[in-house]
């Protein structure tokens, strides 16, 4: 079958103008390039098209014309919750001009929201929730869709149908490397975050599946709580895949818990000592996976900066939304870090429910106390499938604007009942973060590299002339676009209220992770059963307190 992947580019709130957020980091969309070289393994034609892509046309009808130049039989959609209605927009397009090409949606969005998608958008034929490798074979494939795994479908008579969750994909080796040559400009043209690396070319990497915490704002509905790894093997051959045909000098690994198997990165470090590649990487841990032993070998197989999730500096925020994790292992962390020679980055989530002004300035005061090499703080983007979800949207906690093109983690689309209104949060934000990166440490350490980011400093300058331009627009035009964004109106397609679709056992995870109340985890996943049997689509946790 020819298959064209396609990864939309989401919403910019400026059309015409750049979209900086690519400037700073242009990612390869791995998603679609692990499923095309995937399908393409079994005989499958596969095209990929990046919306957000170097040579990428801005409007919907161009993008869409691309795919269609393709001749696709099938084209398939990688979407985001804030990417989804570019999607929809470019699938509109698609069935308006060839209706016999097969529409099929996959990611987080889908796999959190479900059925409804479908009910809402007829335009789209074929949803894949959680892993998609399996289901989207068995679509290429032919397989009658009943039989097929992680599908939601129509039957004949229009009625839409959700198959069972299928096993998820145990060796991750058996998974060939993802499509990078079908990917048009890269390596040269992707790049990553600015001021993060020191060789180039830059690429990506991501080398398990799967989280078993349950972090209140982390949506697990793809790949649930099974954590699965590629070897050690596996990814010193990818990465030595990606110098030797890429020309690839630096890798970022964007595992969540790149460090959970600690046998698996001390073997992996062990084959970059003995046979080094030249390659500098990055890679995230999580406090309390990692000791002075393992940070030692991490420096001595080539890592130069290490990021931990961190959220909050607020014991009581912690508490409520990243159990297990204490200021005091998070300095310990840090330092251990440094003395290893490694660069520490510390990420950050601003605006989640209970935050106010004074947990946001304890948490500037604690990155600054740390002396970090790199900070990111994201805005709260709640996610339909996370825990807190339920309680963003009920009002509980503050005033939740269901827009998905906003839900991108670079609006507040949350305001916790601690604000008084969005422009104070945006306020607060860039208060700290020109108080971060204004600071006399952070100068100080930036001066000590600022030759190793020769690269970095070249990508600034080759844009600047855009940036430039781009900088006086938004200076001349500051009160349209002020105007235009308070009075931003909803997707006239987009629904407001679907709840959530989740898997039993991730009702129970969220349930039992953001209950106030101590709850038996048997007693809850009896209950959740119980109302799926009797055709709910899941329990709130009120229902399910009241019941256990």
């Amino acid at each position: 079958m020819r298959i064209t992947l396609v990864h939309p580019a989401g919403f910019n709130f400026v059309p015409g103008q750049p979209d900086f957020s690519v400037l700073a980091n242009r990612m390869a969309p791995i998603g679609i390039m692990q499923l095309a070289s995937w399908l393409e393994k079994f005989g499958h034609s596969v095209q990929l098209h990046d919306c957000l892509g170097p040579y990428a046309p801005p409007t919907i009808a161009e993008n869409a014309e691309i795919v269609l130049a393709t001749e696709p039989e099938m084209v398939g959609f990688s979407a985001t919750t804030s990417g989804f209605m570019d999607a929809f927009e470019i699938a509109a397009y698609i069935r308006q001009r060839r209706p016999e090409i097969k529409i099929t949606f996959g990611n987080v969005h889908v796999s959190s929201i479900g059925a409804p998608i479908l009910e809402q958008f007829p335009e789209i034929d074929y949803l894949v929730i959680g892993e998609g490798e399996g289901a989207f074979l068995d679509l290429a494939d032919g397989k009658p869709l009943k039989e097929i795994g992680n599908l939601i479908y129509r039957d004949e008579t229009g009625k839409i149908r959700i198959n069972p969750r299928r096993d998820r994909i145990l060796d991750l080796d058996e998974l060939p490397f993802p499509a990078y040559e079908k990917l048009a400009g890269f390596p040269h043209a992707y790049h990553l975050p600015l001021f993060a690396y020191e060789k180039r070319h830059g690429a990506t990497m991501i080398t398990s599946r799967g989280c078993p915490y349950t972090c209140s704002f982390c949506d697990r509905t793809v790949f649930e709580r099974l954590y699965k790894t590629n070897s050690a093997q596996y990814t010193y051959d990818h990465m030595k895949y990606l110098r030797d045909n890429f020309g690839v000098y630096h890798i970022n690994m964007y595992d969540d818990l790149f460090t959970a198997k600690k046998q698996r990165v001390m073997d992996l470090c062990q084959l970059l000592i003995d046979k080094p590649l030249g390659i500098q990487w990055n890679c995230a841990i999580r406090t309390g996976h990692t000791s002075d032993e393992m940070l030692a070998k991490l420096k001595q197989a080539g890592v130069l900066m290490v990021s931990m999730g961190i959220e909050s500096a607020d014991p009581g925020m912690m508490e409520r939304h990243k159990a297990g994790v204490t200021l005091d292992a998070v300095r310990d962390t840090v330092r251990q870090i440094h003395a290893a020679g490694m660069r520490a980055k510390g990420l950050f989530i601003f605006g989640m429910p209970g935050e106010t002004p004074e947990t946001v300035k304890v948490t500037s005061d604690f990155i600054l106390s740390l002396e970090l090499d790199e900070m990111n703080m994201t805005k709260f983007s709640p996610l339909h499938g996370a825990p807190i979800w339920d309680e963003c949207v009920s009002g509980v906690s503050g005033e939740m604007i269901e827009d998905w093109r906003l839900m991108n983690c670079l609006n507040f689309v949350f305001l916790p009942h601690g604000f008084k209104s969005r422009e104070e949060m945006d306020a607060l934000y860039n208060w700290h973060v020109k108080r971060f990166y204004n600071s006399k440490g952070y100068h100080r350490r930036f001066a000590k590299r600022l030759w190793a980011h020769r690269w970095s400093l070249w990508h600034v300058l080759k844009h600047l002339p855009e940036t430039i331009a781009a900088a006086r627009y938004f200076s001349a035009n500051k009160e349209q676009l002020e105007k235009a964004k308070r009075e931003f109106t909803l997707h006239p397609r987009q629904p407001v209220g679907l709840q959530p679709f989740l898997s039993p056992e991730l009702q129970v995870d969220n349930i039992v992770s953001m209950s106030p109340i101590k709850l038996s985890r048997r007693e809850v996943m009896k209950t959740v059963l119980s109302a799926v049997e009797e055709g709910s689509a899941c329990c709130t946790p009120p229902e399910l307190q009241a019941a256990v």
